[in-house]
C-alpha cells in the first residue's frame, strides 16, 4: 500500500486528492507542518511535504508524484495516453501550475506569511502579485470556455492546477478579474476527491 505523507494546507493535498480520485488505497501519515526559518525541513523521510513510499520508492515533489502515480497506478485514467493530441496539452498544464503559476505566490507567502517582512519589501510584492496575475491571466485564456483545462475533461491536470488557484484565491491575487477561474476553481471544490483531501 502507498504511504503519503500530509499536512493540511501544503502541496500534499495534490496528492491525497489525485488518489482519491483514482480509489488508490494509500495509508496516510499525519505531520505538523513546520514553518521555516531559512530553509524547509519537515517531519518526514525526506524532510520535505509531501513524501509519498511506495515499497522502494521513496519521493517528493508533488509533480513529480502525480506523475509517478498516474504511470504506476493510474492504469490510463486522469490523463491523456501518450501519442494522443492532448498530451501536449496535459503536460503544458500540468507544470504549469507549479513550474510559472506558483513561484510568485511562494513570493508572497515568504514574505507576508513565514518572514512578516511583506511591508519592508513593497517592491518584491507588488512583483510577486504582478507576475501571479499574469500567469492567472494565460491559464483564465487557455481555460476558455471549458470547464476542464484538457479537452474540456478533468484530469490530473485540474488536479495540479487547482492547488496553485487555492493558495491564489487564499493570497488574494485570484479575484473578480478571473471569472472564468473562479467558477472552474467551484467545479474542482464541488468534486467529493477533493472535499476529502481538502478535509472540507
Amino acid at each position: 500500500m502507498l504511504t503519503l505523507w500530509f499536512a493540511p494546507r501544503t502541496r500534499a493535498v495534490r496528492v491525497r486528492w489525485l488518489l482519491e480520485e483514482l480509489q488508490v488505497p494509500y495509508e496516510l501519515r499525519r505531520v505538523e507542518f513546520q514553518r521555516p526559518a531559512q530553509a524547509f525541513a519537515q517531519q518526514t523521510p525526506l524532510g520535505k511535504l509531501p513524501v509519498l513510499e511506495d515499497g522502494a520508492v521513496v519521493m517528493c515533489e508533488s509533480g513529480a508524484i502525480v506523475e509517478y502515480v498516474l504511470e504506476v497506478h493510474g492504469h490510463g485514467r486522469l490523463a491523456p495516453p501518450i501519442g494522443s493530441p492532448l498530451r501536449g496539452a496535459f503536460l503544458q498544464w500540468l507544470h504549469f501550475a507549479e513550474a510559472t503559476a506558483f513561484p510568485p505566490l511562494g513570493v508572497i507567502v515568504w514574505h507576508a506569511l513565514y518572514q512578516g517582512d511583506a511591508d519592508a519589501n513593497p517592491g518584491a510584492m507588488a512583483g510577486a502579485r504582478e507576475r501571479a496575475a499574469s500567469a492567472l491571466d494565460f491559464v483564465e485564456r487557455g481555460l476558455g470556455a471549458d470547464d476542464y483545462l484538457v479537452g474540456n475533461t478533468f484530469s490530473a491536470a485540474d488536479v495540479m492546477m487547482g492547488f496553485t488557484l487555492l493558495a491564489a484565491r487564499l493570497l488574494g491575487v485570484l479575484d473578480e478579474r478571473f471569472p472564468r477561474l473562479g467558477d472552474y476553481l467551484a467545479r474542482l471544490e464541488s468534486r467529493p476527491a477533493f472535499q476529502r483531501a481538502a478535509e472540507i
